[in-house]
């Protein structure tokens, strides 16, 4: 007699996961479009939309929006 696993729900995500995925995905991006060699940390923080530090060393990070920017399923 044979044993077959279950399969795995496909709806389980790791929305944490798809988000780090979409982000590296912008980098990666604007860096194949990039004519020097690096990006300029401001340069990231343009792609990645976020203001910079906070007067107490902290990122800033507002609300991403449009299509490559949308929330996971």
């Amino acid at each position: 007699m044979w044993y077959v696993s279950g399969h795995r729900p496909t709806t389980v995500q790791d929305h944490v996961a798809l988000v780090e995925i979409d982000l590296t995905s912008e980098l990666m991006i604007a860096a194949s479009a990039a004519s020097e060699d690096r990006l300029s940390p401001d340069r990231i923080d343009e792609v990645l939309e976020v203001d910079g530090a906070d007067a107490d060393g902290t990122d800033r990070v507002p609300p991403r929006a449009g299509p490559a920017r949308r929330s996971p399923l």
